[in-house]
């Protein structure tokens, strides 16, 4: 028997066509979309506007599978950590993030991740693999009826800051945005939904080429390539100098604004000198500027920075005209905070 076609792996063309095909009037095909995308449809027989003949032949030919909320835990802040199963023994997690303004979706985009961050609990893990662009979108589903059941609130925002590097699965990324952004879709607003890269120069610019409409955020934690070299391996191949020319190329391509995230470590990167190397790089374009209090990990060498180190860092920023925002960490007690996400109940082994 052959294997059955993931019907969610076709583009809008390609189900048209099939739809056609089988002999099915054109606006069966939108309804058949409404079901996948709209309604998270998890089988076929769920499509009841449809008849039997025609979702007997789907079923037949295709296989509509989601991908499952197999645990979740909820943190004392209200934060959510959700583990996703993926299929054969893979694990992702996704995080939901409630706030008085905002409900947050806080997702990933590969499983485990190949880049080896120093204070990164997922750089630990193996790169396992790409999710699809199905994959990425079920998470943000389920967390959006997560915030629904849970505080009777629509998801506002969406943020690729989980497992992995979402520049290294590019294709599946983009895809993922236009579905969720999409009719049929969830019709969410690109404006609401940020992708952050530990900074890959080569794919900023072709975000630029793409005039993506989502937001951009670069994790720079440091303004000093030796620095940043020591904590993030991907600045040997993409350096301050290489990634300066890309957010450039990003903004007049796309006029949007960069957010440069800076996780703040105490001894290492929280001086008064690295504060204005920081103000320097951020000349390049129009941005702001997240200050993130560092959360640790296992085996980690790092600390968090002392609230004065961190209270004069920001006030050097703003003095000189930066937009800084301080995030303060939600979900610690539950490893659901930036950089804990470990997959600690999964298969995947650290190197």
């Amino acid at each position: 028997m052959n294997q059955r076609e993931d019907i969610r792996q076709l583009s809008k063309e390609q189900l048209h066509k099939v739809v056609a095909e089988m002999g099915e009037k054109p606006f069966r095909a939108r309804q058949l979309e409404d079901w996948i995308w709209t309604h998270a449809a998890g089988s076929f027989g769920e499509m009841s506007n449809l008849s039997k003949s025609f979702r007997g032949q789907l079923e037949e030919r295709f296989d509509l599978s989601r991908i499952r909320l197999s645990e979740q835990q909820v943190s004392r802040d209200g934060t959510i950590k959700c583990a996703f199963d993926v299929g054969v023994g893979k694990v992702v997690e996704g995080v939901l993030i409630p706030t008085t303004k905002r409900m947050t979706a806080c997702i990933s985009s590969q499983v485990g991740c190949s880049l080896a961050c120093k204070f990164c609990a997922t750089g630990k893990l193996k790169l396992l693999k790409n999710l699809t662009a199905a994959e990425i979108y079920d998470q943000v589903e389920m967390i959006r009826g997560l915030a629904m059941d849970h505080y009777v609130k629509p998801l506002s925002n969406i943020v690729y800051m989980g497992m992995g590097e979402p520049l290294l699965n590019y294709s599946a990324v983009v895809e993922s945005i236009d579905r969720i952004c999409g009719e049929p879709g969830l019709a969410m607003s690109p404006k609401r939904i940020t992708v952050s890269t530990a900074g890959i120069g080569k794919a900023i610019k072709r975000l630029g080429d793409d005039e993506v409409r989502f937001n951009l955020a670069l994790s720079l934690h440091a303004a000093n390539d030796a620095k940043r070299n020591h904590i993030m391996a991907i600045n040997e191949s993409n350096n301050l100098e290489v990634l300066a020319d890309a957010v450039r190329y990003f903004y007049e391509k796309t006029g949007t604004r960069v957010t440069y995230e800076y996780i703040i470590f105490d001894g290492f990167n929280d001086q008064l000198n690295d504060a204005r190397e920081l103000v320097e790089f951020c000349k390049h374009v129009p941005c702001k500027v997240n200050i993130i209090e560092y959360n640790p990990i296992d085996s980690a060498e790092f600390q968090m920075a002392k609230a004065d180190r961190v209270e004069d860092f920001v006030k050097l920023l703003e003095d000189c005209n930066i937009i800084v925002n301080l995030r303060r960490s939600r979900g610690k007690d539950i490893d659901a905070a930036c950089g804990q996400l470990a997959n600690k109940n999964t298969p995947a082994q650290a190197n």
